[in-house]
């Protein structure tokens, strides 16, 4: 069974930072878009950012452009989601996924999945 494994979470402060970290097996990452979801308590699964297998293209949902970046090293078979400027409502479990058509952006044809991570950002 394929595992993404997710790091890097914890909690702080609005206006702070963390880095989150996705592995995957390396048959799987070199041949995969890579994404980023957050699902809040009591709210659906969300996409957050995604990135082609060869980097070429990169994707944000508005609410976190230009405070998140997403990268992948192909050496390292991981994924990469840097967030700068966290603000409370960034406060979710953060999973990443692979899409082997992607970036696609909808939970539901993702290939493969991590067991998430959790933010918290505080006021």
């Amino acid at each position: 069974q394929v595992q993404l494994v997710e790091s890097g979470g914890g909690l702080v402060q609005a206006g702070g930072s963390l880095s989150l970290s996705c592995a995957a097996p390396g048959r799987i990452f070199s041949s995969h878009a890579m994404e980023w979801f957050r699902q809040a308590p009591g709210k659906e699964r969300e996409f957050v950012a995604g990135i082609s297998w060869n980097s070429q293209n990169t994707y944000y949902h508005d609410s976190v452009k230009g405070r998140f970046t997403i990268s992948r090293d192909n050496a390292k078979n991981t994924v990469y989601l840097q967030m700068n400027n966290l603000k409370p409502e960034d406060t979710a479990v953060y999973y990443c996924a692979a899409d082997l058509l992607g970036p696609r952006w909808v939970p539901n044809v993702m290939a493969y999945w991590g067991k998430g991570t959790l933010v918290t950002v505080s006021s």
